[in-house]
C-alpha cells in the first residue's frame, strides 16, 4: 500500500468539508494499553497531558529523540489495515488529510497550535504490539511527528486549519 493507493478524500476533489480529528489517544507507559479520549490538552514543548512520552515513559523516551511530543495517523490508513486508528498507536487520529503534506507546516487543531516536523515511521517496536510483517504494511504511512507550539485543549471532531510553512525550524526548542 502507498499513500496514493488510499481512497481520495473529499477535499481533494474539491468538496468544502474540512479534515478533522477522528481519534484521540494516550497510553500512560511504553507497552500499556492505549486508551480512547474525547478530549486531551496538549502542553506546548511536552505533549498530551498523562501520555507516556509527556511523562517520559515511552519506548522512544530518550533525550536523543526530541521530536517525540505528539504523533498523528490517517485513519484512512487504519482502515485499510483492517485495524481500529488507536490500534497503530499514535495520539491523533485524522480524516481527510493526506499528513505527509504537514511536514514543514504549521496547523491548528482546536485551541493548540501544532507544526509538523517529519514522518512517523513505523518500527519494530509497534510491530512486536501488533502482528508480524506489521513495519513493512505500514511503510510510508505510519504518520506525522508534530511539535506543539502553543498548547491548549484537542477534541474529536475538531477542524484542522493548515497554515503556511512558518520560519522557524523543527529543531528550535
Amino acid at each position: 500500500m502507498t499513500p496514493d493507493s488510499l481512497p481520495i478524500r473529499a477535499h481533494e476533489r474539491g468538496a468544502v468539508a474540512a479534515p478533522k480529528v477522528a481519534g484521540l489517544y494516550t497510553a500512560p507507559e511504553a507497552g500499556a494499553p492505549i486508551e480512547s479520549h474525547e478530549a486531551v490538552e496538549l502542553v506546548a514543548g511536552l505533549g498530551i497531558m498523562g501520555d507516556r512520552y509527556a511523562l517520559r515513559r515511552g519506548f522512544w523516551s530518550d533525550p536523543l529523540w526530541p521530536d517525540q511530543e505528539i504523533t498523528l495517523v490517517e485513519a484512512e490508513v487504519a482502515a485499510a489495515l483492517g485495524l481500529q486508528p488507536g490500534e497503530l498507536r499514535r495520539n491523533i487520529a485524522t480524516r481527510g488529510l493526506r499528513l505527509r503534506q504537514l511536514t514543514g507546516y504549521a496547523f491548528q487543531i482546536g485551541q493548540a497550535e501544532l507544526f509538523g516536523v517529519r514522518h512517523c515511521d513505523p518500527c519494530l517496536h509497534l510491530e512486536a504490539l501488533t502482528r508480524p510483517g506489521f513495519a513493512r504494511e505500514l511503510a510510508a504511512l505510519g504518520g506525522l511527528r508534530a511539535r506543539i507550539v502553543r498548547g491548549g485543549r484537542i477534541s474529536v471532531g475538531d477542524a484542522i486549519v493548515i497554515g503556511t510553512s512558518t520560519p522557524f525550524s523543527s529543531k528550535e526548542g
